[in-house]
Parts: structure tokens; sequence; C-alpha cells
């Protein structure tokens, strides 16, 4: 790999994870030092492999030089370095080398904590993901601004105001304790669940970061599932949830970033082994007696991998709905269980249901009212896809809307 793919490369896998444990090293309130050493290590890296090549090992050398920058920090700040001594409990003079363990367990394990930390009540869901994405991802402002739909400014104030905020509230970097465990690791969930959801359902046309915004969800998962700690259920079910939902990513929109329904789906384009691996986890989370959100969407979406269409499928993900709706009501929820209700049963039954909800500021809501009125009442149909288009904000579903009127003028 050429030093111009080589460098970015590293940046997204290493960065974090230099980052992560220099955070953890030292203290929530030195986010910025510990961000600011592994950009420097980094910008090493592109000077030095510039005139003199890439070293046989790319890894290593970062490794070494990022430990070498942070106990030169130690040794030009005599009282940064106290603190830390102070907060580590150390008893030795402050002049003394501090560990900086970038061992393979040490990253996972500070990843983890700062993972739980980013995860702090204390600040707002927009707030975590954008950390996660930063700190945890190695994401960029801009690639942060493109995934949000926003402007550099506007994250950059976001990531201040968060990380202000945690070191007001002195949010400890370490895994919770048993007591607190399932508090926090539900907030946890909902992060990695929005971060996930922010690229499958992103209006963004940069498919590329769509994609990797998915896949640093499933990482992050996987952290989880692969803790013992924190190896549960609900984890096993949102990891399968994932796995299922991104093994048609590539089938659901056109080249030119159009949205292809679930029935215009090509699925020879579906990663089956992602659907064989959210299998399994689904069937690993199985186990115990709590039934979550991630159970249920995990299983509607297993039945959508299955292409067939049959009266048996969708009562299935019909009464999955009806279950969802009843533990973790939403809007969406309801809306995709009008159309399961549709596809299980009848159009007119659907469109009584649909109509009782009345969500009168929802795209999605007319686009669900015009496909059910579809060969009912065209008419109907048209003024539904007509105020769905009036609300649309995005250009993609403004062309997904026309082109279902364009159908409709032509049968």
């Amino acid at each position: 790999m050429e030093q111009q793919q080589l460098i970015p490369h590293l940046f997204r896998t290493e960065y974090r994870k230099i980052t992560a444990v220099l955070c953890r090293l030292f203290g929530i309130e030195h986010i910025e030092i510990a961000e600011d050493l592994a950009s420097e290590t980094f910008l090493s890296a592109l000077e030095t492999w510039t005139y003199k090549g890439i070293p046989g090992n790319p890894t290593a050398w970062l490794y070494t030089v990022a430990k070498n920058k942070a106990s030169n920090y130690f040794h030009r700040h005599s009282t940064f370095t106290e603190h830390i001594l102070s907060r580590l409990k150390y008893t030795s003079p402050a002049t003394e080398e501090i560990n900086i363990d970038l061992s393979d367990q040490n990253i996972t394990d500070s990843q983890l904590q700062m993972l739980f930390a980013i995860c702090s009540p204390v600040i707002s869901p927009s707030a975590q993901t954008a950390l996660a994405l930063r700190i945890l991802c190695g994401f960029g402002i801009d690639e942060i601004a493109a995934a949000f739909l926003t402007n550099k400014e506007t994250i950059n104030k976001r990531l201040q105001r968060a990380k202000e905020k945690l070191r007001i509230e002195k949010v400890a970097i370490e895994f919770p304790g048993a007591h607190q465990l399932a508090q926090r690791l539900e907030t946890v969930l909902t992060t990695l669940y929005l971060l996930f959801n922010e690229g499958y359902y992103s209006a963004s046309k940069d498919a590329v970061i769509r994609n990797e915004l998915c896949l640093e969800a499933m990482r992050l998962t996987l952290l989880l599932v692969e803790n013992e700690s924190t190896n549960l259920p609900a984890v096993n079910a949102l990891y399968a949830l994932m796995c299922f939902q991104a093994s048609r990513f590539e089938a659901r929109k056109s080249e030119s970033g159009e949205l292809i329904l679930y029935a215009d789906q090509n699925e020879t384009l579906w990663d089956y082994e992602l659907i064989s691996k959210g299998g399994y986890f689904l069937h690993r989370a199985s186990t115990g007696n709590d039934l979550t959100k991630y159970h249920l969407e995990a299983s509607i979406a297993y039945w959508h991998t299955i292409k067939t269409d049959t009266i048996e499928k969708w009562e299935n993900i019909l009464q999955l709905f009806n279950q969802l709706l009843q533990i973790n009501y939403s809007p969406i929820a309801a809306l995709n269980r009008t159309y399961a209700l549709s596809r299980a049963r009848s159009k007119a039954e659907a469109i009584k249901e649909a109509e009782k909800l009345v969500l009168p500021g929802n795209h999605f809501y007319f686009v669900l009212l015009g496909e059910l009125y579809t060969g009912i009442d065209n008419a109907k149909a048209k003024a539904n896809y007509e105020a769905a288009l009036r609300l649309a904000k995005t250009q993609t579903d403004k062309q997904a809307i026309e082109n279902k009127i364009e159908h409709l003028k032509g049968a």
C-alpha cells in the first residue's frame, strides 16, 4: 500500500486506539491533549515517511512515536505530570516514567471505558454520537459534518460543549460497577443504535461515509459482545440487527443515490455471510427472560432477509411489530407496522389504521398512504404523494416520490 493510501488508512484504524489509551491515562479533562498527541504522531509519520520511506512495521512505529511524544509531554509539563500521578495514586517521583500501555488488551479496555464515558447521560444523544465518531472511530470533522448533514462549525461547537460538560461533571473513564452496568449499558446501546441508523438511514449521498458509520457501530458493538461483562442478550440482539440491516446495504440505493424500496431490491446484492452471522447472534440473544426492542427489531429484520412474499412471513412481521409497539412505541415503527398489515391482511384494513396515526409533518406517512391507496383510489394516492413531496427535505427522497407520481400517471 502506497503512503498516500496507508496514512489515511492507519489514521482511521490507529488514531482511535492511541487516543483512547491516552484519554484513559490522562483523564476526561485532558481529552484535547490526548487528541493533539495522537494527531502529532500522524503528522510525524507524514513528514518522516515522505523522506525516509515507510518503515517495516508502520503500526509499531506509530505506537513508539506516540509513547515518546506522551513521555516528552510529561517531562515538559511537570504540573500536568504530578496531577496524573496523583490521580493514578502513584507514590513514585514525578520524574519516573509513566507506563503507556499500547498492548491489544489495554487498547480494547481503553476503548470500552471511553465508550461508557462518552455515553454519559450528562450529554445529549447527538453529542454522544459525534464524540464517538471523533474519538472512538477516528472520523475527521468534515466527515462528521457530512454524516450529520451540517457544517464544520456546528460540529466543532457540539464537540467542545460535550467535552466541557464531561469535564465539569468529572465523568470517570472507567468500566461501570455491577450495580450501574445495566443502566449505563442501555445508554451505550442507544448511542450505537443511533450511530448505525445515522449511516443506514442517512440522506447523505456519500456512500463511503454511510457505510463506514454502520461498520464503526458494528465494530464497537462487537467489542461489547466480546467482553464477558457486557456479552448480554440485548447486546447480541443489537449486533444481530446490525448484521441483518447491513446485509442489504448495497441493494438499498442506486448508483445515482436514489432509494430502492425493499420490494424492488436485487437480492443477489445482499450479503448472505452477514445474514448468516446475524442469525448466529440472534440465536445467542435468545437466552434469559428479557425481551428488548433490539430482539424484536432483529427478528423483524431477519424476516426481511427472506425475499419470498408469503402471508406467513408478513403475519410474523406484523405480530413482531405489535409487540414492539407495546414495549417501545415510535411513529416510524407504527408506520412500518401498517405496511406489514397491508401485506398480511389487506390495503383497506391498513388504510384505516394508517389514517388513525395522523402524522401531518412526516413525509413518510404520506408516502405510505400513497402506496396504500395506489390501485384503490389513484387520485388519493397522487394527492398523498404530492403532500409527501412538499414535506420531503432531501433530493433523494424527492426523486423517489416523483418517480411514484410518474408511475401513477402511467397507470
